[in-house]
């Protein structure tokens, strides 16, 4: 049976076996619903009393709820059999707290009884996906955006940075701004979600959204209750802010900013080779618009490099870039554990959870 690979997001969880020119198996938000001890739904009118997140800006926050989420992906998705449970690689975000990946690993060998562990970074596997073993990985996820220098396969962490912003942002961001154009209608956020996902775009660049905020063609939205709505300049409002974080209120560069200066912070001899393998990944990168802004932004920076998106292979699955940390485990599950890398039951039943942080890096 080939090794399972979980890439476990804020919004998404990423599930399937190590099959690197598919799409994973399974595509399924992380979001839950609470379940009363009869098997029905809570009917509680309080949206906070019915929902869980188990992940919040990418990292576990309810354990609970993660071994509800996995046992229901493993044994009902994949198939897994309790009593036969195989190899398992989960994907790590940028600067996941040690604590996190002991609680993480002692759960898999000790609740799911698995026969082998590994964990990598998400932003090494971006790369691995298309074809890199250094570059700087953009990852805009759900509830935090990750920029990473990866020099030989190895995260340069000094240099590293994490946003607490992200797409969630973006999401709420987009609310404010059709509650401004749209007074009189309610819209869920769920349903904003979708909209984004739906309409969001990049102007060309600064100029080009400010004469945008003067004039845009709206056009009518029908949302599921009946009510119509007008979406105008509002689907710019989106992209801009990944350029122009003020108008979030934030005081912080733009992302190709952001991606130069980090990558100022490494050693001048790794400049080129970094900036010109860049991803980006995550849902937010998608966008009409997005990767000519991007390259846009790059010839408007200081430095004498210009930051170059890598395109992935045509092999590759379409939307690659929503689950490249997938497809970069997939790859890499392919060797760690036909070579054995990873971290056996005998392993972690001599040195407990703490084997993780010197096997898996």
């Amino acid at each position: 049976m080939e090794a399972a690979v979980v890439d476990a997001g804020s919004k998404l969880l990423k599930a399937g076996f190590a099959i690197p020119d598919q799409a994973p198996a399974m595509i399924i938000p992380t979001h839950m619903k609470r379940m009363l001890d009869d098997g029905s739904v809570n009917d509680n009118s309080l949206v906070d009393d019915v929902t869980i997140d188990p992940i919040v800006r990418g990292f576990v926050r309810d354990w609970d709820a993660m071994e509800d989420l996995l046992h229901h992906v493993l044994y009902t998705g994949l198939g897994w059999e309790i009593g036969n449970e195989g190899q398992i690689l989960f994907t790590d975000p940028l600067c996941t707290p040690k604590a996190n990946k002991e609680q993480l690993v002692q759960l898999m060998f000790e609740t799911f009884n698995i026969s082998g562990f590994y964990a990598s970074e998400q932003a090494v596997l971006s790369l691995y996906a298309v074809g890199r073993i250094s570059g700087c990985t953009v990852d805009i996820g759900h509830g935090k955006i990750d920029i990473a220098p990866v020099i030989e396969g190895a995260v340069h962490h000094i240099a590293s940075k994490r946003f607490e912003f992200g797409g969630i942002d973006l999401t709420n961001f987009l609310a404010q701004e059709l509650g401004k154009s749209n007074p009189l209608v309610s819209i869920s956020l769920s349903e904003v979600e979708k909209i984004k996902e739906q309409y969001s775009c990049c102007a060309e660049d600064e100029l080009a959204y400010q004469k945008i905020q003067g004039s845009c063609v709206a056009e009518k939205h029908t949302l599921p209750d009946g009510q119509v709505i007008t979406i105008g300049r509002e689907r710019y409002t989106v992209g801009e802010a990944l350029f122009q974080p003020s108008l979030l209120g934030l005081e912080t560069y733009g992302i190709v900013e952001q991606l130069v200066r980090t990558i100022s912070n490494v050693s001048s001899d790794n400049h080129r080779q970094l900036l010109e393998n860049t991803v980006v990944c995550g849902g937010p990168s998608t966008m009409t618009g997005f990767e000519e802004r991007f390259q846009k932004e790059a010839n408007f920076t200081s430095s004498a490099i210009r930051p170059t998106l890598v395109k992935p292979p045509e092999y590759m699955p379409e939307n690659l870039t929503t689950y490249s940390a997938w497809v970069g485990g997939a790859i890499l599950a392919k060797v760690v554990f036909p070579q054995n890398q990873h971290v056996t039951k005998a392993d972690y039943d001599e040195t407990g959870p703490s084997i993780v942080h010197r096997k898996c890096f």
